[in-house]
């Protein structure tokens, strides 16, 4: 019993009721067929201490836990089980529209809300705060609602009284025209926490903390350090200043130092008492501890995300798996009629999904079985059939054999197909075969790629996590001259993982290289400390570069790449760790020794990356540029770390070399050529802030991003220039912007927008309205996907995803002035 309810585990008293039901005979049917976001929302119920509820289905059959029994009065246990509108008849048309609104989709938040509920034979107010959230069923449709609730009704009533309390302390106030006598009568009949203080709020009179604040009965100018924490204090002097300014209530919810020396929150409200000339001498207060409430609302709040998440994630996760499956999926009805399909159905038999929807199974089902289609899927919704084989014509008219794995559930069947038609056609089985074999081969070349991409970015968030951790620690231990250095290799680290993403859309467009004049020695001693953080502490590295080193005509930021995946590579071929060592000279090939590295006689540079690692045999060596060709296993590398290193290099105009012997290790050399002009020094470290150019009076942007955070950070950068920023998130809000009589100079637009315009067709709308108007595209593509449809025109720019700060700076400031 307990493995088929495995989602009614536990749960005291309610779970005990809830494994009693016979839920064969109820509308939802056997518990093993439930939909899984149904259990999962059950068993968090079950197992949490917190009050929860769950309605399910057409008649929103009610779930509930121990926890949530108290609020039921009468009406636990009898109602467990039950549609909610049998049990709560008095509510149900308060209660409808928020289910309604939680049934569309969305979500369903109240603070304190009133209810008459009937509890124990007596209709009485309460308040509840609570959340509804819908719960999606398998096929994605809204099914349930997943209550968190907690009764306020205590605190709401508490609240009442001490609202007439502070209202009956104020007319007694301002009739008796004595302070001291009315806070000494309010004192002996509250029970909250009573204060005076002086008419600016410098001093505090007297204090009545009733055990959870510290007691004061002199004058005390130090209050609000003695009882505000820090942080908290500038948010609690600007609410005073405004109620000292406007002469009104102060009522504020804020976190207090309690008597035991732990920080809690209260509710703070004060009346101000004015003398004559109305002028505010004194101020009396009452204090409410809702330390336990505020909790409760954390609590709250976080089991409600973490459901949603687990929603979420579930949903994604059968969703994918429906989309990606090879096999053909589907949901009929018992008159097999198809509810259901996957995109297999159009890959594998051709048919549209439209096409099948609403069609009978039949019409596609050979008869030619030992069980006819109708008999089969008979026996499967009588749960007599698990397994079985047949075959269903192609749209071009062909037949394909499938093997079916097939089950009931909630009035429908499930099922499963994978095509054995390579099984039943002998004829046809070496052709499968090799298409198999084709499709494995190329899923393994996937699975490589996308193993050594994450393996290079692990690689790099290793360096950037390890310097903002030494930066924390560096705080910690007061020594901030080495904050520069760290926050220069975490910037350095980020700007290489960018690179990484240019050179992954460049290996797939062939992008032209940047190459620029280069002193390649200083670029390779400024990697050193990224190197070494990347390749581990088990594998040291050593560099060896001579002073009067020549420069170099290269793309920086890929020989930086090339150079970093060498070193990765050398230390994987040293498992049991080694050392690393990278050298530099200088090199003139006469024509016999061009000839011997198949180069042109001249002037070079020598770049070599040398392991004490297990060397590689001439097999691997001859294949080690092939792209897609690793050794490493599956995950560990995407065979294009030295491919692309060498596809560089020659378009660079050098050449790449491996030296390796079994047991000896291996070098890999890089023969850059010589520039013979002025060479550039590579960027290392912090850059200095410098000044960017800011806006003349008036300047206004629209920014165009679907991207909230990419919209924000433009729109902050904008801001802080000086510039009016104006944005949308997509095409069909640009237009209506545009087409207004607002002043735009420059419009930043991304390439890639939803809605059915993208980026360029937003700016040609714009310039039939504004003529000549400044255009910036921003896209985390490489640019020539601007130009599939022609040749930007003038007053067009585009900036590739991810940017720095000073460069979209002077970028929009040369722009405009253009």
């Amino acid at each position: 019993m307990m493995g088929k309810q495995s989602c009614l585990v536990g749960g005291g008293q309610a779970g005990e009721r809830l494994r009693a039901v016979d839920w064969q005979n109820t509308p939802l049917g056997p518990v093993e067929g439930w939909p899984l976001s149904l259990q999962a929302a059950i068993r968090i119920v079950l197992s949490s201490d917190f009050p929860m509820m769950v309605h399910w289905g057409p008649h929103l059959i009610t779930f509930y836990n121990d926890a949530y029994a108290p609020s039921l009065g009468n009406k636990h246990p009898g109602n467990l089980g039950r549609p909610a509108k049998e049990w709560w008849l008095e509510m149900w048309d308060q209660l409808t529209p928020i289910f309604d609104h939680v049934l569309s989709g969305k979500a369903y938040f109240v603070e304190d809300a009133r209810y008459t509920p009937n509890r124990n034979g007596v209709q009485q107010e309460a308040f509840f705060t609570h959340c509804h959230s819908p719960l999606w069923d398998d096929d994605g449709h809204v099914a349930g609602i997943f209550l968190v609730v907690t009764e306020t009704t205590g605190r709401i009533v508490a609240e009442r009284k001490l609202l007439q309390a502070n209202a009956d302390l104020e007319r007694q106030v301002l009739a008796a025209k004595s302070s001291e006598a009315r806070l000494s009568a309010f004192v002996s009949a509250s029970s909250e926490g009573l204060y005076s203080m002086s008419g600016d709020w410098q001093e505090m009179h007297e204090l009545k903390g009733r055990g959870f604040l510290k007691d004061t009965s002199s004058p005390n100018p130090n209050w609000l350090t003695d009882y505000i924490p820090v942080d908290e204090q500038p948010r609690v002097k600007a609410t005073l200043n405004e109620a000292i300014t406007s002469k009104k209530l102060f009522s504020l919810e804020h976190q207090v130092k309690r008597v035991d020396g732990s920080i809690g929150w209260v509710q703070s409200r004060a009346i101000p008492f004015l003398d004559a000339a109305g002028d505010i001498t004194e101020w009396f207060g009452a204090v409410s501890d809702i330390t336990v409430r505020r909790h409760a609302d954390e609590v709250l709040q976080g089991q409600k995300k973490n459901l949603e998440h687990q929603v979420t994630e579930r949903t994604i996760e059968l969703n994918h798996l429906w989309e990606i499956s090879p096999d053909l999926l589907l949901v009929i009805d018992y008159e097999g009629i198809f509810r259901k399909v996957n995109p297999a159905w159009t890959r594998i038999l051709g048919y549209e999904l439209e096409e099948l929807l609403g069609q009978n199974v039949s019409e596609l089902m050979i008869p030619d079985t030992a069980l006819s289609p109708l008999e089969a899927y008979e026996r499967a919704a009588r749960g007599e059939l698990s397994e079985m084989e047949n075959r269903y014509r192609h749209k071009d008219g062909s037949t394909r054999w499938f093997s079916w794995v097939a089950a009931p559930s909630a009035g429908q069947i499930y099922a499963t197909g994978r095509d054995i038609t390579a099984a039943k056609a002998a004829e046809t089985e070496l052709a499968s075969m090799q298409e198999a074999l084709r499709h494995a081969q190329k899923m393994e070349a996937v699975g490589q790629l996308t193993g050594g991409v994450a393996h290079d970015f692990n690689n790099l968030l290793a360096g950037i996590s390890g310097s903002v951790d030494m930066m924390q620690i560096r705080i910690q231990q007061g020594r901030l001259n080495d904050l520069e250095r760290y926050l220069g290799m975490a910037q350095n680290g980020l700007k290489r993982a960018a690179s990484l993403t240019h050179r992954l859309l460049a290996f797939s467009r062939r992008q032209t290289l940047d190459p620029k004049p280069t002193r390649i020695g200083q670029l390779v001693l400024g990697m050193q400390e990224l190197i070494q953080s990347t390749v581990g502490p088990a594998t040291p590295v050593r560099m060896n570069t001579p002073e009067k080193l020549w420069s170099a005509l290269v793309d920086a930021p890929q020989l930086e790449n090339s150079l970093l995946n060498l070193c990765i590579n050398a230390r994987d071929a040293m498992p049991q760790g080694g050392r690393i060592l990278v050298e530099m000279t200088n090199r003139s090939l006469d024509e016999y020794a061009a000839r011997q590295h198949d180069l042109p006689p001249g002037d070079y540079l020598t770049l070599s990356v040398t392991d004490s690692g297990t060397g590689m045999p001439p097999a691997v060596i001859e294949r080690a540029f092939e792209p897609f060709f690793t050794t490493k296993p599956i995950g560990k590398g995407t065979g294009l770390g030295l491919s692309m290193v060498y596809g560089f290099v020659q378009q660079s105009g050098g050449q790449v070399r491996i030296n390796s012997r079994l047991g000896e290790g291996t070098t890999v050399c890089v023969y850059p050529p010589r520039y013979y002009g002025n060479a550039i020094t590579p960027l290392t470290g912090f850059a200095e802030a410098t000044e960017f150019p800011r806006s003349e009076p008036g300047e206004t942007v629209l920014v165009v991003d679907d991207e909230p955070t990419v919209r924000t950070l433009i729109m902050e950068i904008l801001e802080d220039l000086g510039y009016i920023a104006l944005e949308a998130g997509d095409g069909a809000a640009s237009l209506e912007i545009l087409h207004s009589d607002r002043r735009i100079d420059l419009l930043i637009t991304d390439v890639g927008l939803p809605g059915g315009l993208n980026g360029r067709q937003v700016a040609d709308a714009a310039r039939v309205w504004r003529p000549g108007l400044k255009v910036l595209f921003i896209t985390g593509y490489a640019e020539k996907s601007l130009l599939s449809e022609g040749q930007m025109e003038p007053g067009m720019a585009v900036l590739t995803k991810p940017f720095a700060m000073d460069i979209m700076a002077t970028r929009i400031r040369t722009m405009i002035e253009s």
